[in-house]
């Protein structure tokens, strides 16, 4: 698919802002997206965007190409060796759907997870003590001349919502994942059912938002840290934080992406006033102010 030029990036945020970049690549399979890569000048800068749930795009948009994969990475299948392939622009919540429908539970706790498979591998996505690279065989990434091999996890440093390669030489991007999975008490899905229900019943779901905002302190938790700090219902235009959820800022219409980055500011401030812990982002910002 040829390169389109100029293209307003908000509508493929969950945030629902941001500036036009210069360049948009919508991947078809990842055979079109290898050879693409292939024609790209080694100092272009990229930015790959999946669901678009865990980034901010700045008002003056980006400078570069952006890599689209949610309209064309999407495979997901079950292997002979009964693995589960799913490919970077699958959404978390199908996966999880997919694997469960089979009996398989192991990544029922991803399903409340907005984003997709390229995200969460490349920042370990989790929920309710779960993470995905606990369930991930192997990975397939992808670097910036379009050449794909296969990994495993031993190749990377996983923390936190951290994701490092042990050998960072050469840049690379996460294009597909096996997942192994066994078998799992039925019970045991109950309880992430219910979870899942609360979680739903706790967070802004029906607004524009990136999801949690910020990592979880080490013993503590981020909303907590936020609420206690009196910042629940703070806003900076029409940027809030969130009345259900305080580590969630939630765009209830005509936001910018500047008063949504100024909030994150706000609230990094008056959290380490108030407590002395300087809460770091989850969401990556990128772009030009």
């Amino acid at each position: 698919m040829a390169v389109e030029h100029d293209i307003l990036l908000s509508p493929y945020t969950s945030w629902c802002v941001g500036g036009v970049a210069d360049r948009l690549y919508r991947v078809a399979d990842l055979d079109a997206l290898s050879q693409f890569l292939s024609t790209v000048a080694p100092e272009e800068p990229l930015l790959w965007i999946g669901k678009g749930s865990n980034l901010l795009v700045r008002d003056g948009g980006f400078r570069g190409t952006v890599i689209l994969l949610s309209e064309g990475a999407d495979t997901l299948k079950w292997l002979p060796d009964q693995a589960l392939y799913a490919e970077a622009g699958v959404a978390l919540s199908r996966l999880s759907r997919f694997a469960h429908t089979e009996d398989q539970h192991q990544l029922d706790f991803l399903a409340g997870i907005p984003g997709s498979v390229g995200g969460a591998l490349a920042m370990n996505a989790g929920a309710f003590g779960g993470e995905i690279w606990q369930q991930v065989a192997s990975v397939e990434v992808m670097n910036r001349q379009g050449q794909r091999k296969s990994v495993g996890p031993e190749a990377y440093k996983i923390g936190y919502r951290s994701v490092e390669a042990v050998d960072q030489q050469e840049p690379h991007w996460f294009v597909a994942a096996h997942f192994k999975l066994g078998e799992k008490r039925v019970e045991e899905s109950a309880v992430l059912k219910q979870q899942l229900k609360q979680r739903n019943q706790s967070q802004p779901m029906a607004q524009y938002s990136c999801g949690s905002v910020f990592r979880n302190p080490q013993g503590d938790h981020a909303g907590r840290l936020i609420e206690a700090a009196g910042l629940k219902g703070e806003c900076i235009g029409a940027a809030c934080v969130s009345e259900q959820h305080a580590n969630f800022i939630v765009h209830s219409g005509g936001a910018s992406a500047g008063e949504i980055e100024a909030l994150i500011l706000h609230v990094q401030h008056q959290v380490e006033a108030q407590s002395g812990v300087r809460l770091q982002t989850e969401v990556k910002i990128v772009g030009e102010a």
